[in-house]
C-alpha cells in the first residue's frame, strides 16, 4: 500500500534497511533548503532530469517540470524498484489505484522497469506539496506530475530503491 508523509513519518513506516536509509537520508537533505541537494535540483532548468547515483544501488532522479493535465497522464507501475517522490519546491496531484482490473497499455518491465495502463475512475488524487513525500511498491500504480487547477512549475525528485 503506497505511504504519504514526511522523511521523519515514514522512517517510522518503511522497514529499516541500508537502502531505506539511504533514500530517506537523501530525502531530508533534499527537503532542506540550504542544502547542497536542494539547491542542485532547484537550479535545473524545465524539462530536464537528471541521475544522481547514491548507495546500495540507490538512485535519484532530480527534476524539473511543468505540471500537466490529466488526459496527458499515464498510470504507472513498477515491479523492481520502489519510488519514493518528494516535492521538492511546487505542488502536484497524484493518481493512485491498485492493479486489480486494470488494462495494460505499454509493458514495459523488461527494459526499463514500468507498465502502463489505462486510467480508471477508481483512482484516489493527492495533493503533493513542498516537503511532502509518497512511496509506491510494485503493487501501487500511480500516475504523477498532475495540474491541480492549472500548470504549475515542479521541482522533484523520486529515488528508485532496488528490490533485489
Amino acid at each position: 500500500m503506497a505511504l504519504w508523509g514526511t522523511p521523519e513519518t515514514l522512517r517510522l513506516q518503511l522497514i529499516s534497511t541500508d537502502r531505506f536509509q539511504v533514500a530517506l537520508d537523501y530525502l531530508e537533505r533534499a527537503l532542506a533548503a540550504d542544502s547542497v541537494e536542494h539547491a542542485r535540483i532547484m537550479q535545473i532548468p524545465a524539462g530536464e532530469e537528471r541521475r544522481v547515483e547514491l548507495s546500495h544501488g540507490v538512485f535519484a532522479m532530480e527534476q524539473t517540470y511543468d505540471s500537466k493535465p490529466l488526459d496527458r497522464g499515464r498510470l504507472e507501475a513498477h515491479q523492481r524498484h520502489v519510488d519514493l517522490q518528494a516535492i521538492v519546491g511546487g505542488h502536484e496531484l497524484i493518481r493512485v489505484t491498485g492493479l486489480a482490473d486494470l488494462t495494460v497499455t505499454e509493458n514495459a518491465f523488461e527494459d526499463r522497469d514500468v507498465c502502463f495502463f489505462e486510467d480508471t475512475a477508481g483512482a484516489s488524487s493527492w495533493l503533493m506539496r513542498t516537503g511532502e513525500v509518497a512511496v509506491f511498491f510494485p503493487t501501487d500504480v500511480h500516475m504523477p506530475s498532475l495540474a491541480d487547477d492549472e500548470s504549475s512549475r515542479v521541482y522533484k525528485t523520486v529515488v528508485k530503491v532496488p528490490l533485489d
